[in-house]
């Protein structure tokens, strides 16, 4: 495997009983990139997910990461999920500071981390608020800085906008590419929304319906900051709703 491969997904099935879900998909992530994955309504996306954190067991094909098979128990994997997860009972600062304490990461650079990601979401004056004090959008800032905070091996996030409205929505995603910028992180985005994966990824993933497949690796050239009225921007979109609407 390439030095430059952080992940590399290998004849991924996933079937339940006669269910096929997932089939036969095959792909690599290289170190820092940030990929969207998109596809159909019920093609599978989550359980996509599901399998690359191992909450499920695949049925056939391997995951690894850094060459070596894919384990929560060894490799420092992430998840943002669709709803806000922050725990009620810990402040802002507490929460992004959480998993560096379950992995009991040395003092100095838990402060170091919470620092940083707190500067850089601009969470400074919220730093000892709790969940139920904030709106749901900021809640879902601090669930996002937990996660970028432990620096992972690889950051998963399935649909963590859904609830938001369309100016908190490019908010959020400003949000995210600033902190994928500043720490480097390995990055797989899941979207319904085309407009949300063209405007973040540097690759989208069109997966086909179930049994899904992998039709398409779609890589957007689009010079950032981007413009959602830019002709390339409007053009690689059409090209994906295309792809998903006659597959």
């Amino acid at each position: 495997m390439s030095n430059d491969v952080k992940v590399s997904v290998r004849n991924l099935t996933k079937c339940f009983g006669d269910l096929k879900v997932l089939d036969n998909i095959s792909f690599d992530i290289k170190k820092g990139e940030f990929i969207c994955v998109v596809g159909p309504t019920g093609c599978g996306k989550t359980t996509f997910l599901n399998l690359l954190t191992r909450l499920i067991p695949q049925t056939s094909g391997e995951i690894l990461i850094d060459g070596e098979p894919a384990d929560p128990k060894k490799h420092n994997i992430s998840f943002v999920f669709q709803e806000p997860s922050a725990f009620s009972w810990l402040t802002t600062q507490e929460n992004i500071e959480y998993g560096l304490r379950i992995k009991k990461m040395p003092e100095e650079y838990i402060k170091q981390q919470s620092d940083k990601v707190i500067s850089l979401l601009g969470l400074d004056r919220f730093r000892d608020a709790y969940p139920h004090e904030m709106s749901v959008s900021m809640e879902q800032r601090v669930v996002i800085g937990r996660a970028f905070a432990m620096n992972p091996d690889l950051l998963l996030m399935d649909e963590p906008y859904g609830q938001m409205d369309i100016k908190m929505r490019f908010f959020l995603e400003d949000e995210v590419i600033k902190l994928w910028k500043a720490t480097g992180a390995t990055v797989l985005f899941i979207t319904h929304n085309l407009e949300e994966a063209v405007y973040l990824a540097e690759r989208v993933l069109v997966l086909s319906a179930k049994p899904a497949t992998i039709k398409a690796q779609v890589p957007i050239n689009i010079e950032r900051p981007r413009k959602v009225s830019d002709p390339a921007f409007i053009e690689v979109r059409k090209q994906i709703t295309d792809m998903i609407k006659w597959w």
